[in-house]
This record gives C-alpha cells, sequence and structure tokens, in this order.
C-alpha cells in the first residue's frame, strides 16, 4: 500500500466516530473520494456516496464507517459518569482504558474505572465486570463541572492509538469497521482508472453496530441490482480458536467470502471465479443463518437484492488493539474491483427458469 492511500487510512482511523455520531469520520472519507469519484453526497441517515457513473447494472459497495463506543447515560453528584455500550462490548476490555469523549466544546480525555483488586473479596475476584459497575473519572469534582463539560448522551470511544506492526501489520481500534469503508472508497478508486459498464456507489454506511439504518436507506435509495457488504470476520490463527466453528481463516490469507443465507448463491460463485481468474487467494466462511453484517439488511430491501459478503480477516475484534493484514485489504479492493468489471447485464444474479 502506497504512503498516500495508507496516510488516508490512518487518518480515516483516528477519527472517532461510534454508532449515530459517525459524522467526523464521514467527512474523511467523502473528503477523499471527491478526487476521483463523479458525485460525492450524504443522506439523512448519516450514509456517505461516492458514484462512478455507467450505463451497466446498478451496484452498491457498502462499508460500515461507524465503529462500537459508550454514551454517558448519568453523573453523580461527585462527578463520575455511569455510561452504557453502544453495540457489542466485553466489558473485561473496558477496565483501565482511557476514552475519548466527544464533547460539544472538543475531545476529552477520561478513565474507566473500577474497584481496584485490593479491595475485591476473594471469592470475587473471579466474576465477570459488568459495565453497570464500571464508570467514567474526567477529574470532576461535582455533578455541576462535569455536566458543564460532558453532557448526557455524549458518545465516547476508546482513545487508542494506531501501531503498524511487523508483517505489514496494523494494529487500531475502529478496524470493525473502518477499513470496510476503506476497501469499498479503495474499490471505487481502482475502478475509477478503469471504468467498468456499471453504475457503482461505494457507501460509508452508517449505524450497522445498533440498526442497520444506514444499508437500509442505502439500498434503497442505490436500488442496486447486485450490492457487496465489506466488514471484517473473525481470524482462526491464534491460540484460542475454534476452525470446525469458523473455518480456516488467518492474516494474510486473503479476502473471506461469506456463504449463507444473505448471500446470493450466484453472487458468491462469480466472487469465487473472478479470485481464482485473478490469482487472488481467499479463505471462507459459513453463515447459514446470518451474516452479522449489512448484507443482512441489503439482500431483503426491495424486491430482493443479490448480495454478498467480502471480509477482512482481523483479531481481536471489539477491543481497542483490533489487528489485519493490509494485504488483505489490498486484495480486498482489487477482487471486488475486479468482480464490478465482469458485471454486463442487470439480470445476470436472477436464477435460470
Amino acid at each position: 500500500m502506497d504512503s498516500e492511500r495508507l496516510d488516508f487510512l490512518k487518518q480515516l482511523l483516528s477519527t472517532p466516530g461510534p454508532s449515530g455520531d459517525e459524522e467526523a469520520a464521514a467527512r474523511v472519507w467523502r473528503a477523499n473520494a471527491r478526487a476521483f469519484a463523479d458525485g460525492v453526497r450524504a443522506d439523512v441517515a448519516g450514509n456517505s456516496y461516492a458514484v462512478l457513473e455507467g450505463e451497466g447494472p446498478r451496484v452498491l459497495l457498502a462499508g460500515h464507517i461507524d465503529e462500537i463506543g459508550l454514551m454517558v447515560s448519568y453523573i453523580d453528584e461527585h462527578g463520575f459518569l455511569s455510561f452504557a455500550g453502544v453495540g457489542g462490548w466485553d466489558a473485561q476490555v473496558l477496565v483501565g482504558q482511557r476514552v475519548r469523549l466527544l464533547a460539544p466544546g472538543g475531545e476529552l480525555i477520561g478513565v474507566i474505572g473500577k474497584k481496584p483488586i485490593h479491595l475485591i473479596k476473594p471469592d470475587e475476584r473471579g466474576q465477570a465486570t459488568a459495565i453497570d459497575r464500571l464508570w467514567i473519572d474526567i477529574g470532576a469534582t461535582s455533578r455541576d463541572e462535569a455536566l458543564a463539560r460532558v453532557p448526557l448522551g455524549c458518545t465516547a470511544v476508546l482513545d487508542a492509538p494506531l501501531y503498524e506492526l511487523p508483517n505489514n501489520r496494523l494494529v487500531s481500534r475502529g478496524l470493525d469497521n473502518r477499513i470496510g469503508a476503506f476497501v469499498v472508497l479503495e474499490a471505487l478508486r481502482l475502478l475509477s482508472a478503469d471504468r467498468p459498464r456499471a453504475t457503482v456507489a461505494a457507501v460509508a454506511t452508517t449505524q450497522e453496530e445498533i440498526t442497520f439504518a444506514g444499508a437500509m436507506a442505502a439500498a434503497f435509495t442505490v436500488d442496486p441490482h447486485v450490492a457487496i457488504a465489506v466488514d471484517v470476520t473473525f481470524s482462526t490463527d491464534h491460540p484460542d480458536s475454534d476452525k470446525q466453528q469458523w473455518g480456516d481463516v488467518k492474516l494474510g490469507g486473503g479476502p473471506v467470502l461469506s456463504r449463507g443465507s444473505a448471500n446470493s448463491p450466484l453472487v458468491f460463485r462469480r466472487l469465487v471465479e473472478v479470485a481464482e481468474r485473478e490469482g487472488i487467494a481467499y479463505s471462507l466462511q459459513m453463515a447459514p443463518r446470518y451474516s452479522g453484517t449489512d448484507a443482512d439488511a441489503i439482500h431483503k430491501a426491495r424486491g430482493g437484492i443479490a448480495t454478498g459478503v467480502v471480509s477482512i480477516p482481523t483479531r481481536y475484534l471489539h477491543s481497542p488493539n483490533e489487528m489485519v493484514a493490509l494485504a488483505d485489504v489490498e486484495q480486498a479492493a482489487r477482487l471486488i474491483a475486479a468482480f464490478v468489471r465482469s458485471l454486463r447485464e442487470p439480470d445476470e444474479f436472477v436464477p435460470a427458469l
């Protein structure tokens, strides 16, 4: 990955965007898209669209730009902030973390606190901590002081810096799924240099972690003949993995193609065919009930949309230190661009009579 694209990815990952508060990250995404898209816009759901106009079928490339976060729910008389999770948290990950509160006057740093180990009774030490036993400390000494700086409903993300590791690996919070929003835009950039017949809309969707609202709005607006949802998925290349359940998925093994209920079998087959023709390594993952991605909303929109899922293998999901291999990111964008170039007719994914 060249330095210009890597710098954009780092900027995108460093910009907070919890579900329902994606505006800052979305602005970064749209600013980059204006360099090569025919049109860039936003909608009332907070989605960002970058479009290449063509004369063939309509294609939706969806990668959600939101990340999991926190929301302030109560402030006590001493200025300590109670909070709820925005999206799915393992509360053990939160203990002792710093947070970035997205306050109206600018970002504030707080610390997530809990009772110290010295004061926890021996028979309680093996019990998991729940979010309602944690709080955020911003250094305030009263409720009024805290409220003057942080309103109720203020959102936050963990204050976790990005790092580059050996073997072209990247560690950051928010890779789920800022990396998907990056991939769909990268695929569009590749297509802008070798334009397909299709009209292609890359969309950075919102609220995937809580409602799928962005994907539902985008699917209705674009009215595509085919859609690809790009997300992250569990890698199984770590010591405590279950390959029987989740397949053989590893960092550096290429993008992951999902086979299951939210996926058109015809789109799945085409993705496999294109990957093999282009010499792109890939893994398979089974999702017989649901994919847990925007595809679950997109495939049943309107009269039904032929949908596929392309995922980036990721370690340590929903933590401040998610990890991907940049080679997988680049190969996913290549695969999606080649898939779009293979499209000719709007009805290619309607099953034959």
